[in-house]
């Protein structure tokens, strides 16, 4: 079986990777034991996991593996190098088992070694060793690594370049092999190799780059015969010119495996022993895996592997997938051994449970019959044993000791006595006891041998000298008898025994099956618990769906609803996911989300249902800085069309702030109450036994429920009507500037983000003038009420045009800080407040008139002027020399050259920040001329732009928050929703405001699940009863990652309320209450995702 890589492999290994990981960024570094290491790359849109274990292979993965709690000195090294560097070159050392990954341009390296021992090692630009996983000693053929020395890769093989194969290369090579062959006859070696190893060998050794197994394949391909000798090959040209040509067929191979990105994998393998075989029909490719055993995998397919009838063959787009794959079954049938192995050693863990319960009952039993049999046999010998009885107590009443008792009781026993006969030595007369040996029935013979028959002193000293003839061994049992008791009592007393030990008997077979299940629980416990450290190991990785990147939920009406993270994926929102017939929801809070309600693109006209409107205002609301406070607020909506990035005259909108136009929905205030719950994701088969609504189907066109915009219209007006008194004076005021208000506009006023600061209002207010007047809701106009001044002034004066420009001075300067106070904040959604200050030079024009002169000066100035007025320029230059003071004025010169400078540097930056915001504008004109087209009626692109929207929605249905019996279930997803959208959903936990940070809490909601699912009854096997988990749900709950999961809940910190079962709400089990935090944001302000300090 192959166990590690060959020169082919890491060629073809590092030509995929090199494809695959160029411009990574390297995310982070994991050893998995001492000699594997995972290292993780990652783009946005983009993550790839390396494998490497030192010495054997290095390749992509697409299972999740368990790393080491904490990491190893040589993987915090690697970290502290290389973490977050992008990868800018792989490849193969010449063509030795060397891989070289080239970080920040060559200003990092690591080398992987897949020859001996196998070694990674860190160099700097300099091929100066950094750090290594193992140190290597000074040897033959091999310089010494540690650290502070220089990797060499001059004498790697090959370095320079691959020779080209010419005929004069190949002569050379035979001629080489030729005569080492010579030298090892002479040298008296034993040569164990055939006529084709001679050949192979000889040429795997002069021709490097040309493996052994592709050397044979050729052969076979070419029929050239691998056991003709080097030498014979020499001689004879004609052998010697179709060697070349096979040589060069393998070249030829060995380019074409390299021509794509992806090289194509084969795997050998062979049937396990004792694998039935399957019938024609049923040959699943993964089922067939789990009835062979790999052997060999190779960029091509080898022909010594194609004409064996014992091999099957396994084709694998992709090699790093191929070498994946070989590994992980190895990987797998390591860990079905040790399951094997666990679930034996549980087995006979129970048969000895079962075996001890079984002795202990036998054993009762057992007593029983013996006290029985014995008490049967006293009563049936009751004169015998009265007899005996008597024997011994008149010994002891006449004063003989006890051990001439037994002295006497041995000699008569030689003589035959009956009597004696019976009584087994030695006696228990400290215990007031001695046992007799009595049949079970009474015995005739050992009545007629009461005569007394019996051998005298004479007679039996002279028959000591003869041979005693063996006699047959009666059955008798060994009775104790009781010197104190009658034979009728001792009789008595073994029936009671076997009394009380039938009655242990009985208790022991009731309680023997409590005790067999007890154990066969804590068997299953144990085993469960080593299946849980074994089954981790290999959990493919989850691919997860484009909308995961934003904080998600489908509403309990079947509407994907999406909100933005942070600035940037509220801008992601608006430029790629916010289309015709698509909802956007909003709140005046600080730190809320953008929240995106998508609507089915075939019939974008329909209403969004009130329940799901709620449900995105909650998501919104949950966001901001409410959740901190406890107090639930309102939120807002409008339709996709209101929705602008364009920003009025004079301003510029920052990321992720939008404008808002038009007559805005406002929504009932919401309780600030979250769920985190699982999905499921069941097969295609599978979705068709869910009748469910569903918004996104592909297959249906309906456009039922869509109102004409005429309804839309009356709707709106009929909103408007019912508004505030305020609203309607206000409207009535802005009639005639509507017919002067541009129509590229939509329908309705302009009006600024109502998170936009009020000065900020009042003075686009101002600026607009009588083009241009923003719809405010009532509490926003109770707090601008306000006369300004300008409006009763006509014309003013020249003292009031100087004071007014002075007033604007400070006012800019005042609109300057609010700038940089809403621009530290760019997570809020609100457009930053524009400066108002105008596009003109630095050197603005202003007052010249210079201030009268202070008392005195006039009258010093004249002095000075008289005391020096004989003297030149040269006599001032000498004598400011003198007194030190050309060196105060080349100072105060090179200060103001200085300032200068920095002025200058700083109005460039102020003119490229200008010039990035003229072209962001014209960016964002470009892109909402685009989206006006987009959004208008009749588009030529609306067929196509709908089935691209629908191939992207239509994941949805494949998940379900209950499966249903027979569902196939492929995967578990978590989610966090408003608690009203987890309705149907089967696991789900209630979130609320509180003091426990989310990962804490979902850690708690998981562990709570996984023991649910290890309770008994909890689990149907059958997978029939839907109230029941599925034993595939617990399975997939176990191998969930907590440290994934967490990351889809908003918000910071929050209070747990579950149930005693597997959902929330009810009777709850809170965590650990207190505030929370969700609401902060970057730029040290408060906003969403941050902490609150305290």
């Amino acid at each position: 079986m192959k166990q590690r890589f060959s020169s082919l492999d890491v060629k073809v290994v590092a030509h995929e990777l090199s494809e695959a990981l160029v411009s990574l960024r390297l995310a982070n570094i994991y050893d998995l034991n001492s000699k594997i290491l995972l290292l993780k790359f990652a783009k946005p849109d983009k993550k790839h996991q390396v494998l490497i274990e030192s010495g054997f292979r290095c390749h992509l993965t697409d299972f999740v593996r368990t790393a080491a709690p904490a990491p190893s000195n040589f993987v915090a090294r690697l970290r502290k190098s290389l973490k977050t560097r992008r990868l800018t070159s792989v490849a193969q050392i010449g063509t030795d088992r060397i891989i070289e990954f080239q970080f920040s341009d060559g200003a990092y390296r690591l080398y992987l070694e897949f020859f001996a021992g196998g070694n990674i090692i860190l160099t700097d630009a300099d091929l100066k060793i950094l750090a290594l996983l193992r140190i290597v000693p000074e040897g033959e053929h091999q310089e010494p690594q540690r650290v502070g020395s220089t990797y060499t890769l001059e004498n790697r093989q090959n370095y320079g370049g691959v020779p080209p194969l010419t005929k004069e290369r190949l002569r050379e090579a035979l001629e080489t092999a030729v005569q080492k062959a010579a030298a090892d006859q002479a040298s008296g070696k034993k040569i164990k190799k055939k006529g084709a190893d001679e050949l192979r060998r000889g040429l795997a050794t002069t021709i490097t780059e040309l493996p052994p197994i592709l050397v044979e394949h050729v052969f076979r391909l070419t029929s050239f015969d691998p056991a003709t000798k080097p030498d014979e090959i020499l001689s004879n040209e004609n052998q010697l010119d179709a060697l070349f040509q096979c040589l060069e067929k393998a070249r030829d191979i060995l380019d074409e495996v390299t021509s794509s990105a992806v090289a194509k994998g084969y795997i050998i393998a062979k049937r396990r022993p004792g694998a039935a075989l399957e019938e024609q029909g049923e040959t699943d490719q993964q089922d067939q895996a789990k009835n062979l055993l790999y052997e060999d995998f190779q960029p091509f397919l080898p022909k010594q592997f194609q004409d064996d009838p014992e091999c099957q063959i396994l084709t694998i787009d992709g090699y790093n997938k191929t070498v994946d794959e070989f590994f992980s079954s190895l990987e797998g049938q390591r860990l079905e051994s040790k399951l094997n192995e666990r679930e034996a050693a549980a087995k006979r863990k129970l048969d000895a449970a079962r075996q001890d319960q079984a002795k202990r009952i036998e054993g009762l039993q057992s007593i029983q019959t013996l006290n029985l049999r014995k008490a049967a046999a006293i009563e049936a010998n009751i004169e015998r044993v009265q007899e005996a009885m008597d024997a011994v107590n008149s010994l002891l009443q006449q004063g003989m000791d006890w051990v001439d008792v037994s002295k006497l009781v041995e000699r008569e026993q030689k003589q035959h006595n009956p009597v004696a006969e019976i009584i087994k030595l030695p006696l228990k007369l400290n215990e007031n006891t001695f046992t007799l040996l009595l049949g079970e029935g009474e015995d005739e013979e050992a009545e007629e041998e009461l005569d007394f028959d019996y051998e005298t002193d004479e007679e039996s000293s002279e028959d000591e000298d003869e041979e005693a003839k063996p006699k047959p061994a009666a059955k008798h049992l060994e009775i104790d008898i009781n010197l104190g008791l009658s034979p009728w009592n001792n009789a008595r007393q073994y029936y009671e025994e076997k009394r009380t030990a039938a009655e242990k008997a009985q208790k022991t077979v009731l309680q023997s099956s409590y005790a067999l299940k007890s154990a066969e629980q804590k068997i299953a416990e144990d085993l469960k618990k080593g299946l849980k450290q074994e089954k981790p190991i290999l959990q493919p990785v989850r691919k997860p769906m484009w909308f995961e990147k934003f904080t998600w939920f489908i509403s309990s009406d079947g509407y994907l609803v999406l909100g933005g993270r942070d600035a940037q994926q509220n801008e992601i929102l608006y430029k790629r996911y916010l289309r015709k017939g698509d909802v956007y929801v909003h709140a005046d809070l600080q730190g809320a989300a953008c929240v995106v309600i998508k609507n089915n693109p075939k019939t974008p006209d329909a209403e969004i249902p009130p329940s799901t409107l709620a449900q995105a205002g909650t998501l919104s609301v949950c966001c901001s800085s409410a959740w901190d406070s406890k107090a639930g607020m309102g939120a807002w909506w409008v339709n996709a069309d209101q929705v602008s990035k364009t920003a009025p005259a004079g301003e510029y909108l920052p990321v992720g702030s939008f404008m808002v136009w038009g007559k805005r929905n406002l929504l009932p205030p919401t309780l600030l109450m979250l769920g985190f719950g699982l999905m499921f994701k069941i097969s295609e088969q599978s979705k068709a036994k869910h009748a469910r609504h569903r918004i996104y189907d592909a297959s249906e066109a309906s456009t039922t429920g869509a109102p004409s915009e005429t309804a839309v219209a009356e709707s709106k007006d009929a909103s408007e009507s019912g508004s505030h008194a305020g609203d309607a004076s206000e409207a009535s005021d802005s009639d005639d500037d509507d017919e002067d208000y541009d129509e590229d506009h939509r329908e309705g006023h302009a009006r600024l983000n109502p998170l936009q600061s009020q000065t900020a209002n009042r003075r686009q207010a101002q600026k607009s003038g009588d083009t241009q007047t923003p719809i405010e809701p009532p509490a926003e106009n109770l707090a601008n009420l306000h006369l300004p001044e300008e409006a009763s002034s006509s014309k003013p004066s020249p003292v009031d045009e100087e004071k007014s420009h002075e007033a604007a001075e400070e006012e800019e300067e005042e609109e300057e800080e609010e700038a940089e106070e809403e621009q530290d904040t760019p997570d809020r959604p609100s457009p930053a407040v524009p400066s108002s200050r105008a596009e003109t030079p630095s050197t603005t024009s202003q007052s010249t008139k210079k201030a009268p002169p202070k008392r005195g000066q006039k009258n010093k100035a004249k002095k000075m002027a008289a005391k020096y007025k004989d003297q030149d320029e040269d006599d001032r230059a000498l004598m400011e020399s003198l007194m030190g003071v050309t060196a105060g004025r080349q100072k105060a010169e090179a200060e103001a050259a200085a300032k200068a400078q920095r002025e200058a540097e700083a109005a460039a930056i102020r003119e490229r920040r200008r010039l990035q915001q003229e072209r962001a504008k014209q960016q964002i004109a470009a892109h909402e001329e685009a989206r006006r087209a987009m959004l208008a009626d009749t588009t030529t692109d609306d067929a196509a732009a709908a089935s691209d929207s629908l191939a992207d929605l239509s994941l949805l249905d494949a998940l379900v928050g209950t499966p249903m019996p027979g569902d196939e279930i492929l995967e578990v997803i978590p989610i966090c929703a408003p608690w009203n959208a987890l309705t149907t959903t089967k696991f789900k936990a209630k979130l609320q405001p509180g003091n426990t940070k989310k990962g804490k809490a979902v850690k708690e909601i998981v562990e709570r699940w996984r023991i649910v699912t290890g309770k008994k009854g909890a689990v149907d096997e059958a997978g029939l009863d839907p109230g029941k988990i599925f034993p595939r749900e617990a399975e997939l709950i176990k191998g969930l990652k907590v440290e994934e999961a967490f990351n889809c809940v908003p918000v910071g910190k929050v209070t747990v309320m579950m149930a005693g079962g597997l959902g929330g709400g009810g009777a709850a089990v809170k965590s650990s209450s207190g505030s929370s935090s969700g609401g902060l944001g970057k730029g040290g302000s408060r906003g969403r995702g941050a902490k609150k300090k305290k």
